[in-house]
């Protein structure tokens, strides 16, 4: 009786057998911890949710800003922005006026 199922493996297959095996686990370990990875997963979208609050809270900084500059148009420009904008830049003041200094805290 002969085996023909036991075959006698070359040296040259049994090192490209674990060269493939090492390149698969490589694979595999960067799939799973690597930057793109299943655990960065979850990272990532925690720094997505971070930076679109950010942008949340510039985009409402930016309206404040285009309100303002919208009462400081000059074709169609608010009075009372027009005063205070003067009396914080230039330091003005009416004489009837008295000038509070409060402490910044």
């Amino acid at each position: 009786m002969t085996r023909q199922s036991h075959k006698i493996s070359l040296p040259r297959e049994k090192w490209t057998q674990g060269l493939a095996l090492a390149l698969l686990l490589l694979i595999g370990g960067l799939a799973i911890a690597g930057p793109s990875g299943l655990l960065a997963w979850s990272e990532n979208l925690q720094l997505l949710e971070q930076r679109q609050a950010h942008i949340s809270k510039l985009k409402q900084e930016r309206a404040a800003l285009a309100n303002q500059v919208a009462l400081l148009n000059p074709e169609n420009a608010d009075p009372d922005r027009v005063g205070e904008r003067l009396r914080r830049d230039f330091n003005v003041v009416h004489e009837d006026e008295v000038v509070l200094i409060l402490d910044e805290e």
